[in-house]
């Protein structure tokens, strides 16, 4: 049986596997399911319609599948779907989606820090980390590996790409590609060298990515003519595939290779 403490709620259709632990106070609502190894820490709080896998942590007042901040939402059946292996540090709030039938999605083994907040509708991969903090706006999408550091925002709707990087109190209101950091605003700064290094890349992987962001955002050459000029060569890398097509794909563009162009 669960391990549930005496004064936590727990609602009778929740289901909790055997192993789960709940701790005081805690609040766990209606159409709950929690994996095994999971620990809901005093005054955490999951609201309706969440599943949550394996081994996931919520500390104390962290608040996780709760309605969105839309006034458009009158508490409509909309989800939580989140992976296993997650950290919820205090203060964390992350909500469903935001329309019937939608859904906001959290991947496997991602640590939210303190007072970081995650909307409606958004997507995250795996192996995310959101510093103390950071706010992601709705219908945000977050590749595998990145890192959103400390007072970060995000725009609605803005895709950050895998092993991107947004440093300390930078801001995106367009796409940032994978393997990049952004700086100020939407300030497409370098390559997050540091992360693919940390994450086996080798040399020649990397050196090609250097060159493919020297082509995109230093050469001044307009985006269209960069993309066809990386894609014309004879040959064209795994890694630099993934940012032409993340690039081919953005819908609000991505952000600017030249400071004098930000707008910080």
């Amino acid at each position: 049986m669960p391990e549930i403490h005496p004064l936590a709620f727990v609602d009778q259709s929740a289901v909790l596997a055997e192993d789960v632990v709940v701790g005081p106070q805690a609040f766990i609502d209606a159409d709950v399911q929690i994996g095994a190894g999971c620990r809901i820490l005093h005054n955490a709080h999951i609201g309706r319609w969440t599943i949550l896998g394996e081994k996931n942590i919520l500390h104390p007042g962290a608040v996780v599948g709760h309605a969105p901040q839309d006034l458009g939402y009158h508490g409509e059946e909309a989800w939580t779907r989140i992976g296993s292996g997650n950290v919820f540090r205090e203060g964390v709030t992350v909500h469903r989606g935001n329309r019937p039938g939608t859904e906001t999605v959290i991947g496997d083994n991602n640590y939210f820090m303190v007072n970081s907040h995650v909307a409606h509708n958004c997507s995250i991969g795996n192996h995310v980390i959101l510093v103390n903090g950071s706010l992601l706006a709705g219908h945000v999408e977050i590749g595998d590996r990145a890192i959103i550091s400390g007072n970060c925002q995000i725009h609605q709707f803005v895709r950050i790409g895998a092993f991107a990087m947004m440093r300390g109190g930078s801001a995106a209101v367009k796409d940032i590609p994978p393997f990049c950091i952004n700086d100020g605003m939407s300030w497409i700064r370098a390559i997050n060298l540091v992360g693919m290094r940390r994450n086996g890349y080798d040399g020649k992987r990397i050196r090609a990515v250097k060159e493919a962001f020297k082509t995109i955002f230093r050469s001044g050459m307009r985006l269209e003519a960069a993309l066809a000029t990386l894609e014309s060569a004879p040959e064209v890398s795994v890694d630099v595939q993934q940012m032409l097509d993340f690039i081919r794909a953005s819908k609000r563009g991505i952000g600017s290779g030249h400071r004098s162009l930000s707008h910080d």
